[in-house]
Formats: C-alpha cells, structure tokens, sequence
C-alpha cells in the first residue's frame, strides 16, 4: 500500500469505520465460506475493550486495523463463536506469531473458538503468510488462518468495480492507488471514477460518506487536485436529489471539522494557552461557514471571534445539518 496511505493513526482509519458499519459485507467479500457459516439473524457484537485487554502487552507491529466480533453459527453446537480480523498494511516477519498469540490468548480468555482472518493490503507480492507453528519432542503446536490478499486481485479492476459489494471498491482502491503512486494526474482519474460509482449505486447516504472516507484516505491527491475533485463532486451531487448537506459536503466538513479540531487543540497545548484552541476552531468554522452558505456577515465573524470553545464544538455539529446560516446559531 503507498505510504501516503499509512499516514494517519492506525487504530483511527476509515477501513475500521467500513468494517464495523458493514461486517456482513466484508465477511461475504473477504471470507464467503466463513459468512455462510454465520447466523446473521441473530446479532454481532464487536468487542473492542476486550481485544484492547488481550494485545495491550503484545507487540502490535505495523497494520490498518483489527477487530473483534462475537457471532452466532448455524451450527447450534456452537451458538457463540469469536471472529479476530486483522487488517495489515505492510510485510511483517512477525505477523504470523502475532496472530497465535492473539489467538490462544483470546481462547484462554473465553475457552471459545476462534478464527483468526487476515486482510493483506502490502505491496509484497510474494509474501502471504497462512500459518504459524513449531514442533519438539513429538508435541506440535501452531494456527493456520485464512488469508486475503488485496494484490491478488490486480487484473481484475473491471469486476470489482461492477461488484455491488461495497468491499469490492475498497479493493479497487487499494489497487488504483499502487498502480498510480507517482501520477497524481491518473489518481486524480481513477478517484474520480470511483466517486462516481458511488452514485451510479443508489447507496444512501451514510453509505457514500463512509467508502467515500475510505477512499480519500488511501488514494491521497495533491491539494489543488483534491479541491478539482471535490468540485467535481459537488457538480455531480447538485444533479442529485439529496435532502439537506450532500454527502461531498457533508465528508468534507467532517474531515475538515476533525482536522481543525485537533489542529486547534495542538496549538492550545503547544502555547498553554486557551485562546490558542478557540483562534484554531474559530478560524475552521468560519471556513465551514462560508463553504456552506456563502460570504459572512460582519456581525457572524465578530461573534465567532467571540465565542468560547464548547459554543463553537456545538455550532460546527450543526453545521452538518442546518439548511441557512440562522439554524447554526439558533438555540437548541
């Protein structure tokens, strides 16, 4: 996977976002033969806490993300069963162990079966790790685990892209993404294309933020490059139908609101200082502002300048969904 891709912090990526709102499609994409297994009747639970518990001592090495699900099978002998995902960005020597020791660990902990899955999104074409193990004095001891890699799919960009399975996409844009590294002219191509699909779909709207997020944090583009797509996309959702912010919009102020946020607060902390953090949110709220209703009046600025850290938290949430300027700032 491009480096650019691996940027952000990776316990806080758009594929964990993916995964946690849309498991039933990873399974089916990712792991069919498990998902037929799967009583999806009955509900999943993701277990966050608990996997934090088990790897907090371990060494995690470097990937996207892992979960924890407890799931249902067909299987009436075994109701309640654990699904361990991992989700990992580069070659690691250490994978394989590190999938045993999650999985004896969390077996000691629940004395349940578990299956360890794994996503391979490396850019390592001759590397799949599927098992680890050792013998001694006749004792075997060891896990073999179904593994998934992104880069067996290259060469088949015209199926995924026609595959109503949101995963589908995402792997088409792990691809795009390796195949472009270098070109930003032919990322800016395929991301637009990608977009595009996103409609041609008739997801809702929750549904195109989240693989939207997805592929903007791994197919990364130059700044003006991003800001021509992102007009692009706005064009091509104002020929849609869409109640309140559009779903561009709405990605774009969520993305920027996260940004500013934490810009704002770094610079709070870095100059002790309180109005460090209100300059830096004050500042990202008027760009929101404008960006959804147009030049500010005077009297807008003057009050955001004003205003103290939990009245602007509270006006840049809605933002999201307020329809005119007066909304934002109309009490609760």
């Amino acid at each position: 996977m491009d480096n650019e891709a691996s940027a952000s912090d990776d316990y806080d990526t758009p594929w964990k976002d993916a995964i946690t709102r849309y498991f039933p499609e990873f399974m089916a994409f990712y792991f069919p033969f498990a998902h037929a297994e799967i009583d999806w009747q009955q509900a999943y639970v993701f277990l966050d806490q608990e996997l934090a518990q088990i790897v907090q001592d371990a060494e995690l090495g470097k990937r996207l993300v892992d979960r924890l699900v407890q799931v249902s099978t067909r299987d009436a002998g075994e109701q309640w069963v654990y699904i361990h995902v991992e989700v990992q960005g580069q070659h690691d020597a250490n994978f394989p162990e590190r999938l045993f020791t999650y999985n004896y660990r969390l077996y000691d902990r629940y004395r349940r079966p578990v299956a360890s899955l794994a996503v391979l999104a490396d850019d390592g074409e001759s590397w799949k790790p599927t098992h680890f193990g050792y013998q001694l004095f006749g004792c075997e001891v060891g896990i073999r685990f179904p593994a998934v890699k992104i880069l067996d799919y290259a060469g088949q960009a015209e199926a995924l892209l026609s595959d109503p399975n949101p995963f589908a996409l995402v792997t088409a844009a792990h691809l795009f993404t390796r195949q472009t590294k270098g070109d930003p002219e032919q990322r800016y191509a395929a991301k637009w294309r990608l977009a595009k699909l996103l409609y041609e779909r008739n997801w809702d709207k929750q549904r195109i933020i989240d693989l939207f997020s997805v592929i903007d944090w791994l197919m990364r583009l130059p700044t003006e490059l991003e800001k021509r797509l992102m007009d692009e996309v706005y064009t091509l959702e104002r020929n849609v139908t869409m109640p309140y912010v559009t779903s561009a919009e709405r990605f774009g102020i969520e993305k920027g609101l996260q940004q500013g946020l934490q810009q704002g607060r770094q610079e709070g902390r870095q100059e002790g200082r309180q109005e460090g953090r209100q300059e830096g949110e004050a500042a990202l709220l008027q760009s929101l502002l404008a960006r959804r209703f147009g030049a500010l009046p005077d009297a807008v600025r003057a009050r955001l300048d004003k205003a103290t850290v939990e009245q602007l938290e509270n006006w840049a949430i809605k933002v999201l969904d307020a329809e005119t300027l007066d909304e934002v700032f109309a009490p609760r």
